[in-house]
């Protein structure tokens, strides 16, 4: 048997209908099939690849760290310097408040973590959160998903926790003394690019603050750099309590994190210690791999094109089957009239050597979250394909 023919028989299938590319290598902007075809990846991994595919900084860092030691011990009881150098490093960039990092294996898992934290810290547990939002897949994170379609399944969910409408004011209405915190996406990806509205954040971080609860923001995929700023919530003039990080955040091997203050997270301390634990989270080569990530990011100035980046795919993505294009730098959401001439579309861009997907809450929109590494021939390349893919519906 071939290499998808395995993967169909022996690697658990999460949709009926998955692409099965199967790929030999990755480079830059490119991903490349056993084939020998070439790629031009617009979704970088679903915001993982910031920097590209195999940024050479961060293979080295990679090498460099098998060399000295792989796991050696659970998480938090040895002193792993690839832990502390990119909890210092990150810390370093972001405001007073978030300087205390628990690293995860994955953005799911920090969202768990947050939300044992802000039980464990406020001695609540009403948590509210907005209708198309995703912050992952297991069985915390899952309640705090705003659609009922992949809920259902897989009921009883975590109590006490209440959807409402991103930008509406019956989610600020909602917050109150029950209230353990409040989970958002700084920007709701999976919606298709939806931004908080004028003075909605800032709303939300005054009732929260009047109420005694704590603030998540999610950035699992608008953080490093993706809307033009190192975060997300930079644009919108507050601070959460707890910031929830992941796919970027490795430079391509799986890590997460969710930061706080210290006084907050040393609720997670005592009654009782060890109050969460974690084989694996902040392994010392995702760790490694991630500081080398974030120090490409920032020693190479990707941030600083990206928002003229974003403008490009913008100024050229104009057709009369575009219904709207919806950006914060590079991540965007290209709307079509409905979710078959996405599919037909995206099938016809993989054929012409460009790979991009839709979203889960907004399957008439084509994604569009390339690394940020991308340069200009080739979004103007990727917009030509795409407009021609478009014309043969």
């Amino acid at each position: 048997m071939n290499g998808r023919q395995l993967f169909l028989q022996h690697v658990a299938q999460t949709s009926p209908a998955p692409v099965a590319l199967d790929i030999a290598g990755a480079e830059g902007s490119y991903l490349y099939d056993t084939d020998g075809k070439r790629y031009l990846d617009l979704i970088g991994g679903i915001s993982v690849c910031n920097i590209g595919h195999r940024h050479p900084g961060v293979v080295k860092a990679i090498k460099d760290q098998t060399d000295a030691y792989l796991h050696v011990m659970v998480y938090g009881e040895l002193v792993q310097s690839p832990q502390v150098r990119y909890a210092q490093l990150l810390a370093a960039h972001l405001p007073q408040g978030l300087q205390n990092i628990y690293f995860t294996n994955s953005g799911t898992e920090a969202t768990e973590g947050a939300l044992k934290l802000a039980r464990r810290y406020t001695g609540r547990t009403d948590v509210v959160c907005c209708h198309n939002s995703y912050h992952g897949s297991t069985m915390g994170a899952l309640s705090v998903m705003g659609d009922e379609y992949w809920r259902n399944a897989f009921r009883p969910l975590l109590p006490g926790v209440w959807h409402h409408a991103y930008n509406s004011s019956a989610l600020i209405d909602a917050i109150n003394e029950h209230t353990a915190c409040v989970i958002l996406e700084t920007i709701q990806a999976e919606a298709g690019v939806i931004e908080p509205a004028p003075g909605w954040l800032q709303q939300i971080r005054d009732k929260c603050d009047r109420t005694g609860t704590l603030l998540i923001l999610d950035e699992i995929q608008c953080g490093f750099g993706r809307t033009g700023r190192l975060w997300g919530f930079e644009h919108y003039g507050i601070v959460p309590d707890i910031l929830l990080l992941g796919k970027a955040l490795g430079g391509g091997m799986p890590l997460g994190a969710f930061i706080s203050s210290s006084g907050i997270m040393s609720s997670l301390m005592a009654d009782p210690v060890l109050g969460h634990i974690t084989t694996f989270g902040g392994h010392p080569v995702c760790c490694a791999a991630g500081m080398a990530g974030m120090g490409a990011l920032l020693d190479e100035h990707m941030i600083d094109a990206v928002a003229a980046k974003g403008e490009r795919f913008r100024k050229l993505l104009v057709h009369p089957a575009i219904k709207a294009v919806r950006s914060k730098g590079l991540l965007m959401a290209v709307e079509l009239d409905d979710q078959q001439h996405v599919m037909n579309t995206l099938s016809r861009c993989l054929a012409n050597g460009l790979f991009s997907d839709w979203f889960l809450f907004a399957p008439h929109c084509i994604r569009i979250a390339p690394p940020l590494t991308i340069t200009y021939e080739e979004i103007d390349h990727a917009c030509a394909t795409l407009l021609q893919c478009l014309e043969r519906q």
